[in-house]
């Protein structure tokens, strides 16, 4: 009996071993986790409370500097700046990115103005391909109406020209072709449409080859796409009509240039800001 005793004590004793050793380290029910991706980390989700905020963007699986900074017409530097990243090449779905400057980063605004008709003077001093006219110029039809908000008086407006010679083998479409496709022969020269700056060089961007992106002024960029050679580098500065690029078929069925106008990020019918060629 006594013996039956023990054997149940040493049962019970090692029953409670057993249930403190199973509860010993697992951890408190703080919050549910559950629902939070595998590999998620808070930079991903950094500048969530600026979501939806006019001035920012939350980023979509696919998406690259590169990219975005020409949808919303800046520099991929810019927003490395300006987002404080520390590696341009890992930004991660959801993460919300400034795409707008600063308020205490103030630009110099240019004001020149397109002229009514192709054969009107051009000013003798340019300023970022265009010279500013002091009066008001009539409404052209052909012109994209500013964006919501944005000021007409302080609109950028450029008078740009053709970057290259050849058949116009495809036009605009908002969704299908964001800008005009040009034929012409592999080394034929890819020339500026206007005065600017380089803010991209390379082949990062899916669809587009080698591709030059120019920036002319606040509200105006151009990108020069399935280049076969590319001529100048990220920060250079360039004149109107300087060749930057020789056409190719890089990511392309076919030798052509790819030619788009951005308006503040926004494609736009280049056909509508060329002389008739």
């Amino acid at each position: 009996m006594l013996r039956a005793g023990m054997y149940v004590l040493v049962a019970l004793l090692t029953l409670g071993v057993l249930s403190g050793c199973a509860n010993k380290g697992r951890p408190a029910p703080v919050e549910d986790r559950s629902l939070v991706p595998a590999g998620a980390s808070n930079k991903a989700m950094s500048g969530a409370e600026n979501t939806a905020k006019a001035g920012y963007y939350t980023v979509k699986p696919g998406d690259t500097l590169i990219r975005i900074g020409m949808d919303h017409g800046q520099t991929w530097r810019d927003l490395v700046r300006w987002n404080g990243l520390e590696n341009p090449n890992l930004i991660e779905t959801g993460q919300v990115l400034r795409v707008t400057p600063p308020h205490q980063e103030t630009g110099v605004v240019v004001r020149p103005v397109l002229p009514s008709a192709p054969a009107a003077p051009q000013p003798a001093a340019p300023v970022i391909a265009a010279a500013a006219n002091t009066a008001t110029p009539a409404p052209v039809a052909s012109v994209p109406a500013p964006v919501a908000g944005a000021s007409e008086a302080a609109e950028d407006v450029l008078v740009f020209k053709w970057p290259t010679r050849g058949s116009l083998i495809a036009g605009f479409d908002e969704v299908k072709n964001k800008g005009l496709d040009i034929s012409g022969k592999a080394g034929d020269p890819v020339l500026a449409a206007a005065d600017g700056r380089v803010v991209y060089a390379g082949s990062g961007l899916r669809g587009y080859g080698n591709l030059i992106i120019l920036k002319h002024n606040n509200t105006y960029l151009t990108a020069y796409a399935h280049n076969q050679t590319l001529l100048v580098k990220e920060d250079q500065a360039i004149k109107q009509g300087q060749k930057i690029a020789e056409m190719g078929n890089s990511d392309a069925d076919q030798v052509k240039l790819h030619f788009e106008i951005r308006r503040q990020g926004k494609p736009v019918d280049p056909a509508k800001y060329l002389p008739a060629n």
